[in-house]
């Protein structure tokens, strides 16, 4: 992800972010495909600073025309190698493991087990007794993202554009730390789809306010053209939450969506979440009552109705083009990657 600003069509951007420090030699740099390191560096030195540093300056130079500006920070992705002192913040001695049944996975259908594959990233761990060291990994890189937003935030207060600038913060996706057998995202449970989406209209958002409604990031689009006065094309699917950002308490009755995989989707509402596999299996779990997704309820014939009207939200349309491009993506990747160690 790089930062990038423009006013007109070309405009401008970071042409280069910089990189991260390596990890020493002979030191360990994760378990298995997690990884995470605490290293002996400054705060500059990764690439992220740089990309802050840029959006810094775009915020405070003049701007005779309205502009977008988006910065992309790469944390807390891994690998969570940040300075040291981030990893200080979290003694090893005050980490809690996350919520986690042993059995977790016994009612969960054949392919929400194969999206976990509770063999793999989770029983390495296990094994390497280095759980809560990866825990602590994860939270040094968010504190190190925590940092950079705090720089960026005040720019932004002290920025002659702060009284007609919008900000939308989200994160892509959320984090699995070991429950139900599963680390990383891929997966549409409430852990690995769960993201922060903060929104800042000046004149319309109020300070502290906080929004319990079910929204997808589907919404930032047609958000963004809604607050500031922009045609929405015909092609966009999301819907506005202009007035949820008015009024938080608003009624409101779309649930969010979660696809992963062609066929694979969730709906979120306030109190439930039906995931549907493209095979048929099915998971439905009572929001309220287990906020772990501890008891799958799909196969429990009082919830049939239920279970009928979140289907009634899922996708009608569903593009294995995208999966191909996905596919032919990484597949470029592998083969540029193979032609640069050639050379």
């Amino acid at each position: 992800m790089r930062a990038t600003s423009a006013s007109k069509i070309g405009g401008d951007y970071l042409k280069n972010e910089g990189g991260m420090p390596k990890v020493p030699k002979g030191q360990s740099d994760g378990v298995g495909g997690i990884k995470f390191a605490a290293l002996d560096c400054k705060d500059d030195e990764l690439n992220d600073w740089h990309i802050v540093n840029y959006c810094i300056d775009q915020l405070g130079k003049p701007q005779e025309k309205p502009f977008f500006l988006a910065c992309g920070i790469h944390k807390p992705h891994m690998p969570w190698n940040v300075p040291k002192k981030y990893y200080d913040m979290h003694p090893l001695d005050k980490i809690e493991l996350p919520p986690y049944k042993k059995d977790d996975l016994d009612d969960v259908p054949p392919a929400g087990v194969k999206m976990a594959k509770p063999d793999g990233d989770h029983a390495e761990m296990i094994k390497s007794g280095r759980w809560k060291e990866a825990i602590q990994g994860y939270l040094a890189a968010a504190s190190y993202t925590d940092m950079l937003i705090g720089r960026l935030m005040e720019a932004y207060d002290k920025s002659p554009h702060k009284a007609n600038t919008a900000i939308v913060f989200w994160g892509d996706h959320g984090w699995h730390l070991g429950e139900k057998d599963h680390w990383r995202k891929f997966a549409l449970w409430e852990e690995a789809t769960r993201a922060p989406l903060i929104w800042v209209v000046p004149g319309l958002t109020k300070p502290d306010s906080v929004c319990e409604r079910t929204v997808d990031f589907t919404s930032v689009f047609p958000t963004l053209t809604d607050v500031c006065g922009l045609p929405t094309p015909a092609h966009v699917e999301g819907k506005s939450i202009r007035q949820l950002l008015a009024d938080p308490a608003s009624a409101w009755d779309t649930p969010a969506i979660t696809t992963f995989g062609l066929s694979n989707h969730a709906v979120r509402t306030e109190g439930w979440r039906y995931i549907h596999y493209a095979n048929g299996d099915e998971e439905l779990y009572n929001e309220v009552a287990d906020p772990y997704e501890w008891t799958n309820l799909a196969k429990d014939p009082q919830h049939a109705g239920t279970k009928a009207e979140l289907a009634k939200h899922l996708p009608t349309i569903n593009n294995p083009a995208a999966g191909a491009a996905k596919s032919a993506e990484k597949k470029a990747k592998k083969l540029l990657k193979k032609a640069q160690q050639q050379n």
